[in-house]
């Protein structure tokens, strides 16, 4: 039966080609510092369970450090840029059409596969998912017919450009864990719930999405504000409470983290790699521009849980 392990097994030989690749890229003068911190991502993926949470713990902090240290850096591999523009003209936006197989293999394999015996149900929509990858990339193999490890050095390249930030999604959303097992989530209600109105349901609703987007901001990524603000308001106020759904509570409550993921340097791999990458004048540019999006989303946000969630 098919679980996460397979999926992690698939995610560490990939860091792991990386490592190798990164390895072999003299134009990087930083290449060991990206070998290591691909390698150790690949180890961590790879050795799971079997190296243990002192082993884990390890790789963490070695990875936070030759992050801290600037030990990462990119190759100046030469790009063929005319090669580039005729490969895009010959085959157009047909070119997105790999990119959606990834979604709809997921959407399909989540209602498809549940009672076959092949997946795991509790973790279809992962599989499902990771199983979307593997199929739009043996698409592209045979569509676009790459060089042999072509395709690898692209995402070795990518991922090199992206650095550090790579990673911090993941990170984040433990660390979010992490709070909610230390009981912030608790503590922040306790601060929280005296300053609220008895009974005043709208408040309440405001200090949960809003509290949902500023806690996102000072972290950086809504997974790991959502159990620390959901245990702190979503759950004993909206929902035990005030007699709320919980499921347009939740999701709700996650998409106003998202709105904050807009509006923060914290969430460097969406907002400030972008600028770096697109070599804008303005690091905050991208940030500058989203603000005007999410604050309209957030309100709108908060009427629909205040009007979803109590019907």
């Amino acid at each position: 039966m098919i679980g996460l392990p397979a999926l992690y097994a698939l995610t560490g030989a990939m860091f792991a080609a990386f490592a190798v690749l990164g390895l072999r890229d003299r134009s990087n003068p930083k290449r060991i510092g990206n070998a290591a911190f691909w390698g150790l991502m690949a180890l961590s993926f790879l050795g799971g369970d079997r190296i243990g949470d002192l082993g884990n713990g390890v790789i963490v902090i070695t990875l936070a450090v030759l992050a801290g240290t600037g030990a990462l850096g990119r190759g100046s591999q030469a790009v063929d840029i005319a090669a580039q523009q005729s490969f895009a003209a010959r085959y157009g936006n047909w070119l997105f059409a790999a990119a959606l197989i990834i979604p709809a293999v997921a959407l399909i394999g989540t209602f498809a596969l549940p009672g076959t015996g092949l997946v795991d149900p509790k973790q279809v929509t992962l599989v499902s998912l990771g199983l979307g990858v593997v199929i739009a990339f043996a698409v592209c193999i045979v569509w676009l017919r790459p060089k042999p490890l072509e395709s690898l050095e692209g995402g070795r390249a990518m991922i090199d450009a992206v650095g550090w930030a790579a990673a911090l999604p993941q990170a984040l959303a433990a660390l979010g864990a992490v709070f909610a097992l230390a009981g912030v989530g608790t503590v922040v209600g306790g601060l929280i719930a005296p300053m609220l109105p008895h009974g005043a349901r709208l408040a309440a609703v405001i200090a949960y999405t809003v509290g949902m987007a500023g806690f996102t901001m000072v972290l950086g990524n809504a997974f790991a504000a959502f159990p620390v603000m959901t245990a702190a308001i979503g759950l004993p106020i909206l929902v035990n409470g005030l007699g709320g759904d919980p499921a347009p509570v939740c999701a709700l409550g996650m998409l106003s983290g998202f709105c904050g993921t807009l509006m923060t340097p914290m969430a460097a791999n969406y907002n400030i790699v972008p600028a770096t990458l697109l070599e804008l004048d303005d690091r905050y540019g991208v940030i500058k521009v989203q603000i005007m999006t999410a604050l309209p989303i957030l309100a709108v946000n908060t009427a629909l849980m205040d009007w979803l969630a109590f019907r």
